[in-house]
């Protein structure tokens, strides 16, 4: 007998994130030939809900207030609360995002039930959803199966393939009416200090620098050549507390995971903390002077040489081939 899923989505600059197609390919799985509900939550986020339809959601909830407008922990809580509450699901799905993180374990202690957090993988086998997830800093992986009746799970961005997209899916779309109240946050102003480009954690080519860029001005040949690639540009944490770049870059264990198809390393020596973030990506290419560094123990492909001359070549290679085609 299929289960009943919600698959929350996530909307930033008024866009759909990837990770929210990723999570309904997830819930598909998890429902077993059942039913997943699609969940939008914010203020006037509905025109949004056809394209959950399209990436396999079979309906969609939309929770509407302006108090919604933007994320606060207690606020969506409660739209979500009373979702759950009126559909009674047997799971509840999100990104394993900066607010999925936050609001998955909150609710899951609310309705005191499980939460997988970070799978990498989700799977049947003998009747059981199997969630594969990394442990050990991305040493090992476990596979997890929940034995409540009632679960909440988070997908890591860019590792469960999204359906493809299909526009004669249709669903209905439903509005839910929900009561926010005693908001503790209330958001005055959002300054953002990232630069614009591609989103980092959901990036499928990342060009990163440590401290062998040896300056903020060092980043610029990584962000040319991240531009003729599509890419977004990553720091280890090294680069980040010499002031080269903003924390918001920060890839590694106190900063962000990433598992991108391509993932070059300039000038990143491949401390194990930086290692914790970015190991699982499908193709690393490291850039470094020193032929011993321990990041080329990990690289598919290694360029021993001066970064500041392999990689202004290696962009004006790029600009004369189609990389995209």
């Amino acid at each position: 007998m299929g289960k009943k899923v919600i698959v929350l989505g996530e909307i930033r600059d008024g866009e759909l994130r990837n990770v929210t197609f990723e999570a309904i390919s997830a819930g598909r799985t998890v429902s077993d030939n059942g039913e997943v509900i699609g969940v939008l939550i914010g203020d006037n986020v509905s025109n949004h809900a056809p394209q959950l339809i399209h990436y396999g959601a079979d309906k969609v909830l939309t929770a509407e207030d302006p108090q919604l407008a933007n994320y606060t922990s207690d606020g969506y809580s409660q739209a979500l609360r009373t979702i759950i509450e009126q559909e009674k699901p047997d799971a509840v799905i999100m990104g394993h995002t900066a607010m999925g993180k936050d609001l998955s374990p909150k609710l899951a202690a609310r309705f005191e039930t499980g939460l997988i957090s970070d799978a990498t993988d989700v799977s049947v086998t003998g009747g059981n959803v199997v969630f594969t997830r990394p442990i050990y800093s991305g040493k090992a992986f476990e596979r997890v199966i929940s034995t409540d009746a009632f679960m909440f799970a988070t997908i890591r961005p860019n590792n469960i393939e999204a359906l493809e997209k299909d526009e004669s899916r249709s669903g209905d779309i439903e509005s839910v009416q929900v009561s926010i109240a005693d908001l503790r946050t209330i958001i005055e102003d959002v300054v953002k200090k990232t630069a614009e480009g591609v989103d980092l954690s959901e990036a499928k080519i990342i060009v990163a620098g440590g401290r062998g860029v040896k300056s903020e001005e060092g980043f610029q040949p990584l962000q040319e050549l991240a531009d003729v690639l599509g890419a977004a540009v990553g720091a280890s944490r090294g680069a980040c507390d010499a002031d080269y770049c903003d924390y918001s870059l920060q890839i590694g264990q106190t900063g962000k995971v990433v598992t991108p198809d391509l993932y070059i390393a300039c000038g990143i020596s491949g401390a194990i903390q930086h290692l914790a973030g970015m190991s699982n990506s499908k193709v690393i290419v490291a850039i470094n002077k020193d032929p011993e560094a321990e990041i080329f123990k990990i690289a598919d492909y290694g360029i021993v040489g001066d970064l500041f001359e392999v990689v202004p070549l290696l962009t004006e290679e790029f600009k004369n081939i189609n990389i995209h085609s």
